[in-house]
């Protein structure tokens, strides 16, 4: 017969799988509890990596409709229920199985669909919907420090070429009368002849 406290950790089990939109099952054997204290925290608030009875799982996940964890459960078992960004969350859990070898990654479900072992380590290899939204908002994500650097590099450089086209002119302007000044003789001199050929008149 059950007892409150095996229906009151079902009902809990069962809650989470519910309310997740991802969840991984993972085996922790040999990982100390400062380890298992590192990988929360690595998870974020949004996902919960909980310490769970196998026998009581099961039912649980029997009651929210899943069969991803079917044979699976077995050994010493922890699972990530994950209510935000499942990628994020996917990468988090294999790059800390990568640094500590003692967590496995069993299998999961994400969205109503299973996953094996590869398929979550797939899933971790997507880019996370945050990431996707700040490229897609582009500079509407940067923070306004960011922002006002921008423009005060794009008004150093706009300063920088109205500067430079401000000497070229310059630079041309004395090439451009230097043809006049020359001129100027040879039209006193043409003038010069006409006069004196006046005079002898």
């Amino acid at each position: 017969m059950a007892t409150p406290n095996k229906v009151a950790a079902v009902e809990e089990i069962t809650t989470d799988f519910k309310e997740s939109n991802a969840a991984v099952l993972t085996e922790y054997r040999g990982l100390t509890v400062a380890q298992l204290k590192e990988l929360r925290v690595s998870l974020g608030q949004e996902t919960k990596f909980s310490v769970v009875k196998n026998t009581l799982t099961g039912i649980a996940a029997k009651e929210a409709g899943i069969d991803a964890f079917d044979n699976q459960l077995s050994g010493p078992t922890a699972i990530a229920f994950i209510k935000g960004d499942a990628v994020a969350a996917a990468k988090s859990l294999t790059d800390f199985a990568k640094s500590n070898p003692q967590l496995v990654i069993k299998t999961g479900f994400f969205e109503g669909k299973a996953l094996d072992a590869p398929g979550v380590a797939a899933l971790a290899a997507l880019e996370s919907r945050e990431f996707q939204l700040a490229r897609v908002a582009g500079v509407l994500k940067a923070p306004m420090a960011a922002l006002a650097r921008t423009v005060e590099a794009l008004r150093v450089k706009q300063e920088e070429e109205n500067g430079g086209a401000a000497d070229t002119a310059a630079a041309e302007a004395p090439a451009a009368e230097a043809p006049a000044a020359e001129e100027a003789p040879a039209a006193e001199a043409t003038e010069a002849p006409a006069e004196a050929a006046a005079e002898e008149k």
